[in-house]
């Protein structure tokens, strides 16, 4: 079962048409990553931007910088690519964001920035507003918090009546923290105790393993994953891994960790948004400024359930809630 995702944005400024640029001028653009982008999200980049009439090896050139995780070379990444003429860079979430507004500046004229999934960027003062972002940073902010509620409460469906929940969060994160304090409030009403495990990619903070080991020392029935980290999106396979290993139920914030083995997420299709980042990077070709091009925020979610999984798990996954599935897996 499947259904179409879309994103909006502000004064319907997405519906763009396709552009009909001259071929001889050639567009230079970087991808800043914290992983490394999987194939299918840079595949969908890739049609985003042909839609625009750019295409690689033809009239667009595009530097690719991935960390592959290692999100301390990300600023070195950065620094690097000012040595380029670049039209735009596009940054993958929180992180790299900021490490390219360090590494570029933030001035109106200033390196474009476009975004392709940040979690409240007016919060985190990345931009002004999502009608005008000002300066040079746009694109697309995800809604990872405000969906929240929604994410806790598919979860309670496959959850004892009075469970414990390890909210798993990364010690480096500038969004984290406020999620976190989000949750609470709203597991009260749901009759879920929550406890908060980190981890971290820098020496000395906890790893993943002994995060998840402190989940079962505290007897959780299933562990909550937050959103918006590269470090934990480069990462998801030893997260869904250590989830079997303990028989936790999961919850994540993207299908690629249920493509993985998760059990279940809810949340924004990646494919869907960084299509959508090549129409941000058309307009910029188009000598477009960034202040001028609204930032755009999903307005569709997908919930997509791994039943080999929750099999696995010894879970049954009430009716209603399959029914709402966009996409089961086997």
């Amino acid at each position: 079962m499947r259904r179409r995702v879309f994103l909006g944005v502000i004064g319907g400024a997405m519906a763009w048409p396709t552009m009909t640029r001259a071929q001889q001028n050639v567009v230079r653009i970087a991808i800043l990553s914290g992983d490394i982008t999987a194939p299918h999200e840079e595949e969908a980049l890739l049609a985003g931007l042909r839609e625009q009439g750019l295409v690689e090896g033809r009239n667009l050139i595009i530097e690719r910088r991935y960390a592959h995780g290692r999100l301390d070379r990300v600023p070195e990444f950065a620094r690097e690519l000012t040595e380029l003429k670049l039209n735009a860079v596009i940054a993958t979430c929180t992180p790299t964001t900021r490490a390219a507004q360090q590494a570029f500046g933030s001035l109106p004229d200033s390196t474009p920035i476009v975004m392709a999934a940040v979690a409240d960027p007016v919060g985190q003062r990345i931009i002004a507003s999502l009608a005008r972002p000002g300066a040079n940073v746009t694109g697309l902010a995800s809604q990872a918090d405000d969906i929240l509620p929604k994410k806790l409460s598919l979860f309670k469906e496959v959850l004892p009546a009075k469970a414990t929940v390890a909210v798993l969060s990364d010690q480096s994160s500038d969004v984290h923290p406020n999620m976190w304090r989000t949750m609470e409030p709203l597991a009260t009403g749901l009759n879920i105790r929550l406890v908060q495990v980190q981890a971290g990619r820098k020496p000395g903070q906890t790893s993943l393993p002994e995060a998840f080991d402190a989940a079962a020392r505290q007897r959780a029935d299933g562990i909550f994953v937050l959103s918006d980290e590269p470090f934990f999106f480069a990462r998801r396979d030893e997260i869904v891994a250590l989830a079997a290993k303990h028989r936790f139920p999961a919850f994540y914030g993207l299908r690629e960790f249920v493509d993985a083995g998760g059990l279940m997420s809810y949340g924004e299709s990646m494919r869907t948004a960084y299509r959508s980042v090549g129409r941000y990077i058309g307009k910029i070709a188009e000598s477009i400024k960034p202040r001028d091009l609204p930032v755009a925020q999903p307005t569709a979610f997908e919930l997509v359930i791994n039943q080999g999984t929750a099999k696995a798990l010894g879970i049954t996954v009430p009716p209603a809630l399959l029914a709402l599935a966009d996409d089961m897996i086997e």
